[in-house]
Formats: C-alpha cells, sequence, structure tokens
C-alpha cells in the first residue's frame, strides 16, 4: 500500500510539474496582463483613448499619463515581453478592448537580445499590424522605433535592420508612421547617451524620458 501512495504521489507531482511548466510557457509575464484585466473589470477606460503598448520602456514610464494631462493615456507596458507575444498572447486582453483612437507601440528590443533577427522582429510588427487592421483599419499606429543601449551593443547591427525595414514599411501605409525615439538618446559621439538612462544603461531615466516626451508630442496632439 505504501509503495502505491508513493507511486501515486511521484505521478500526481509529475503532472502538476509538467501541467505548471506548461501554462506558464503558453501565457509570458500572465500574471501582468491578469492584474490588467482586473484593473478593467474594475473600472474599463472609455473607449477612444491612447493607447501605449509594449515592453518594459512602457511599463516603467510612471508618469507618462501625467505628462500628458490632456489626453486618455491608456498604458499597457508587460515587463520583459517580446514584440511577438502581442499578436501571439495579448490582442483580446490588452488591445482590442479599448478601441484605441491611436496606438503606440514600443517593442522588439528584447526579441532581439534573446536572439531573434531584424527579420523575425519585422515578421512579428507585420503580425500585429494586420490583426489591428483587421478591428480597426483607420486608427492611426506608430511604431517607436527600438532604442540603442549600452547594455545590449550585440544587437545593434539587428536593431537597425529591424528600424529600417518597420519605417519602410510604415511609409508605405497610411495612417501610420515610424517615429524616431532612438536617435534622441544620442551623445555628441554618436553613441547612447548614459546620463539619460538608469543605472542599468538599459531603461530609461527621466531626462530619457523628456526626450522622448519632445518627440512623441505632435503625434498625440
Amino acid at each position: 500500500m505504501k509503495k502505491i501512495t508513493i507511486i501515486w504521489s511521484f505521478f500526481f507531482i509529475a503532472f502538476i510539474t509538467t501541467t505548471y511548466a506548461q501554462h506558464k510557457e503558453a501565457y509570458p509575464f500572465e500574471n501582468e496582463i491578469i492584474a490588467f484585466k482586473k484593473a478593467d473589470s474594475l473600472k474599463m477606460p472609455a473607449k477612444g483613448g491612447i493607447l501605449f503598448i509594449g515592453s518594459s520602456s512602457i511599463r516603467l514610464w510612471g508618469d507618462l499619463e501625467q505628462r500628458f494631462p490632456d489626453k486618455q493615456i491608456i498604458k499597457r507596458g508587460v515587463g520583459g515581453c517580446e514584440l511577438a507575444h502581442f499578436p501571439a498572447y495579448y490582442m483580446d486582453a490588452i488591445v482590442y478592448p479599448y478601441e484605441a483612437s491611436k496606438i503606440f507601440i514600443y517593442a522588439g528590443e528584447n526579441d532581439i537580445n534573446n536572439g531573434k533577427s531584424a527579420n523575425q522582429v519585422f515578421a512579428s510588427f507585420k503580425q500585429l499590424w494586420r490583426l489591428i487592421r483587421a478591428k480597426q483599419p483607420e486608427t492611426p499606429i506608430y511604431f517607436l522605433s527600438i532604442k540603442f543601449s549600452n547594455s545590449r551593443t550585440k544587437g545593434f547591427d539587428e536593431v537597425r535592420k529591424a528600424n529600417v525595414k518597420i519605417r519602410k514599411f510604415l511609409k508605405r501605409n497610411k495612417n501610420a508612421a515610424y517615429i524616431d525615439v532612438a536617435s534622441p538618446l544620442f551623445g555628441t559621439d554618436g553613441k547612447p547617451d548614459d546620463t539619460l538612462f538608469k543605472n542599468d544603461r538599459l531603461h530609461l531615466n527621466t531626462q530619457g524620458y523628456d526626450r522622448w516626451q519632445t518627440v512623441l508630442q505632435p503625434y498625440i496632439n
């Protein structure tokens, strides 16, 4: 009897472990998405707001809403997510429900850092584009260029290539724009200015976001 109990315990633990692992893999940053959905269930943003989606550069922009006080900003930045995660997992949760009047996208940096090529990033962007356009054919879509940071210099070539591909694509489409938010972060030496970044040399500090605000203001207005 004791032997049977041990065997069943083993299979139960194996089942739980496998199920948990599969669940994690199938839904990156699930806890953050659940938190957004819970917040929306308590108070859903009015339709027609300005939606910012993307990775931690959006999530960590703590005063984004306060910088544009006369606009309804909906901030949906997700941890260290990849651009690829949006078309794969997040559309029904944090894109479609808001019926945004404008959509700003910052993502792709983590894809490249995780080993994906510029072509793969571009493919993910086009997939996201098609999904948005299927629901909102006229909504302006703005892509914030992938920034360069001194903590991720190995990916610079792929960042440049991805930015070029997305810029050319958006230039051919209406109600869309590529916004260069990378160049304003360069110093006089043409390299990322560390004084605009936090100590990790990856995420922007207040001064870095000041630069972004200046660039984005005309598009938000």
